[in-house]
């Protein structure tokens, strides 16, 4: 059973106590270090799998002893941060991630994934710092490239990002996220026919996407197209309420001149 194997391995790590003495010859302990690491490999990966399952209670004690274990396995370290996150311990996350970066420093997916942890932090630079050296480890990921066009606009560096989108889209056509964005700065920045071939084009690949139908109704709607913005609007939050939600938007990166064209839109009595 899992949890007496647990248990055991919890003893192996507990200080250990004088006996009292007995006539008999010296008994010695011997440790099997590998495995002990096995035990720690598996505990690792079942920590894994219950936090896909959102079982984050035994994640993190499954996690921590496997740290315990195995302190000298990157993977071990990458598993303890993703459970840290998942939880919202995002300190712990970041600390885990750092020592995985030590143990191994050329792996693209952590330093993506300190880029995210600091994002969420509201770290953007720091973001960005990390975020680059995936993008250099791994320069053919779009998701990665998608992720540093949103720290470089979360820091108004609005050219790098469309760029940034720019290249996240010539690695996947379909990539309807990194389109949806470039239309977010162009709007900001002013440019609405922009803005509107772009969540055209995204609504195209995706027409069961929530968010692109919303931006591309506010902005008809804003230029007097009231007929086709309310048919969209209505369709988009079918799909997904939640975009009705201003507080919502802005945690999906709308900027202040698209809010401002979506509640006038959302204030129409047919909506």
């Amino acid at each position: 059973m899992k949890l007496l194997r647990l248990l055991c391995l919890t003893l192996l790590l507990s200080p250990l106590q004088a006996l009292p003495a007995r006539a008999q010859s010296p008994h010695t302990v011997t440790i099997d270090f590998e495995q002990l690491r096995q035990e720690g490999l598996a505990l690792a990966q079942e920590a894994a799998q219950r936090s896909q399952f959102q079982q984050y209670d035994i994640a993190l004690q499954q996690v921590e002893l496997a740290t315990q274990l195995v302190p000298d396995d990157f993977r071990i370290w990458a598993v303890a941060a993703d459970v840290y996150l998942r939880t919202d311990k995002l300190d712990k996350g970041i600390e885990a991630l750092k020592i995985a970066q030590k143990l191994e420093p050329e792996d693209a997916s952590i330093q993506l994934a300190l880029g995210t942890a600091y994002f969420r932090q509201d770290k953007f630079q720091e973001a960005i710092q990390y975020y680059e050296k995936g993008v250099q480890l791994k320069p053919e990921s779009p998701g990665a490239l998608f992720d540093l066009g949103n720290a470089y606009y979360m820091t108004n560096e609005l050219g790098k990002a469309i760029a940034t989108y720019n290249k996240a889209v010539e690695l996947g056509d379909d990539f309807w996220e990194a389109i949806n964005n470039i239309g977010l700065v162009a709007y900001e920045q002013g440019d609405a026919d922009e803005a509107i071939t772009q969540w055209t084009r995204a609504v195209s690949i995706n027409g069961e996407a929530a968010e692109p139908k919303l931006a591309l109704a506010a902005a008809l709607y804003s230029k007097g197209n009231r007929f086709r913005a309310i048919r969209l609007a209505k369709q988009a939050l079918k799909i997904d309420s939640q975009y009705s939600d201003i507080a919502f938007l802005r945690t999906q990166l709308w900027g202040d001149k698209l809010i401002d064209a979506t509640e006038s839109l959302l204030k129409n009595p047919a909506l």
